[in-house]
């Protein structure tokens, strides 16, 4: 399999990103390895925040709520999922599936030896994080989900989606960092903007981004449906506390919260919220807002 590495250099001053980098390797479907890059903040010894980005985004999007984790004394995990960030890029669209997703975070859990683990997840973040905690749900304390989802294909998807889904596979500038601006409410400075952009010099390195919307179960046939099946089965037993923090401007996923109160036993009795001011991308437009939500998550519901 060959992969791309982006070179530091594009990664040098980015705003409000001062971040030490961690490297770990994870198989390659030929017998390789690639290089996973991740973020590691607060005490080493406090169970883990996992941050999962998703579509087109990288572990930068999490930059304005990591400071309030750590001064809440939590450990904060934010990985840049292959592909994306300053992880490896392997270069052909066929390298990524769902599957392999799963299974190269599920190495990165499986390394670091992450339990008692608070989940929060948005977008491809959700698609993928989910995954992982039907898979292994004792390693996981409770869930928070915002502008995500779990399909299965067996529902229509939004028609938002589509056209995302169609735009992603016609256009011939896929320019990453305005994708990012036009899924936000507030607008970002050229500076935020060239950040997103950092992890793809050139359309070569932009396989995995391209791919992703295609990766999604649209129908009951795809090659991921039956998996993402079996795992809401694995949910709609999951009792640990678990709640939904969609934003209030995002068409894409709009009113899928409703799906996981309504399925999970742990959401049950948990204090869902919509986060008011929020485009598709609510870390960028209300991250301290989003952090505070999953600090009190975290302290109410031991």
């Amino acid at each position: 399999m060959k992969a791309l590495r982006t070179p530091d250099k594009y990664f040098l001053r980015l705003p409000g990103f001062d971040y030490i980098p961690n490297y770990l390797q994870v198989p390659d479907t030929e017998g390789g390895f690639l290089r996973v890059h991740y973020l590691d903040e607060g005490p080493k010894t406090a169970p883990p925040v996992l941050l999962m980005h998703g579509e087109p985004s990288w572990c930068y999007l999490y930059r304005k709520m990591i400071p309030v984790f750590t001064e809440a004394d939590c450990r904060v995990i934010a990985p840049d999922l292959v592909g994306f960030g300053r992880s490896d890029k392997p270069s052909q669209l066929n390298d990524y599936t769902y599957q392999r997703h799963v299974d190269w975070m599920q190495s990165l859990l499986d390394q670091l030896n992450l339990t008692d683990i608070t989940l929060v997840c948005q977008d491809w973040g959700g698609l993928i994080g989910l995954r992982l905690v039907a898979a292994h749900p004792e390693r996981f304390a409770r869930v928070v989900v915002a502008n995500t989802g779990l399909p299965t294909g067996d529902h229509p998807m939004s028609d938002a989606f589509l056209a995302w889904r169609e735009y992603s596979q016609t256009t011939p500038d896929f320019h990453v960092g305005r994708l990012v601006q036009r899924s936000c409410v507030n607008p970002l400075s050229d500076e935020i903007i060239a950040a997103y952009d950092a992890p793809f010099p050139d359309d070569t390195y932009k396989a995995g981004a391209r791919i992703f919307p295609l990766l999604v179960p649209i129908g009951p046939a795809d090659p991921a449906a039956e998996a993402n099946r079996n795992a809401w089965q694995v949910l709609s037993r999951f009792e640990k506390p678990f709640i939904t923090a969609f934003s209030d401007g995002d068409p894409v996923t709009q009113g899928g919260d409703k799906v996981f109160q309504k399925m999970i036993p742990g959401a049950r009795n948990c204090p869902h919220t919509i986060i008011k001011g929020g485009g598709h991308f609510l870390q960028e437009d209300k991250g301290k807002e989003f952090a505070l939500v999953v600090v009190d998550f975290i302290n109410n519901y031991k």
